[in-house]
């Protein structure tokens, strides 16, 4: 199961000088070609091993979250979405957001933390449809596969598309260093 976390976070890194050209280098994305390591490595001179060996080792190190396909949904036909939230036992929210999160048309699935008494929910789902009855339909069948476990859900739908965005470094400075600042921003 994915977690979601807040929506910008800056942390103080290490990074060195050819760790922060890879970093700018993909932060509009991988190239979209057949071997984008390769394009990468050839604008900045060093091999596609080296560029693979250092994202790996950022990705390790909790640098880099995660990489992963970004899909516009809206531009593939998807019009609908809807956020599925769902009260279920925090002693079986792990079991169920995993099966949950492994269902083709679900994109995120995570456990967030309830805020009693207004907010019940902690499990919550990314559900994309062309129309909102496709949405609908989808969560109903997330409602089926969790079954006597969910005690209550709602879908919250849509209202603007906002521009995702991968990870950043920023110029600012933390106190007493001169290291850059990653800001890891948008969807992740």
């Amino acid at each position: 199961m994915r977690r979601a976390a807040d929506t910008t976070v800056r942390a103080e890194l290490s990074l060195d000088a050819v760790d922060r050209r890879i970093v700018k280098a993909t932060e509009a994305g991988l190239p979209l070609c057949r071997e984008p390591y390769r394009e990468i490595a050839g604008r900045l001179g060093i091999s596609s091993e080296e560029v693979m060996r250092r994202m790996c080792d950022m990705l390790a190190a909790g640098v880099i979250r995660r990489i992963a396909a970004v899909p516009n949904h809206f531009r593939l036909g998807f019009h609908a979405n809807g956020m599925s939230v769902w009260d279920v036992s925090d002693t079986r929210v792990s079991e169920l957001g995993a099966r949950v999160g492994a269902l083709g048309y679900v994109s995120h699935c995570y456990r967030r933390p309830r805020r009693l008494p207004a907010w019940p929910y902690n499990l919550f789902a990314m559900v994309h449809g062309r129309d909102r009855a496709e949405v609908l339909e989808k969560v109903a069948r997330i409602a089926d596969l969790l079954g006597g476990a969910k005690r209550g859900h709602e879908v919250l739908f849509s209202s603007r598309i906002l521009k995702k965005t991968g990870m950043r470094l920023s110029r600012e400075v933390t106190l007493g260093t001169r290291q850059p600042v990653l800001t890891v921003a948008g969807d992740r």
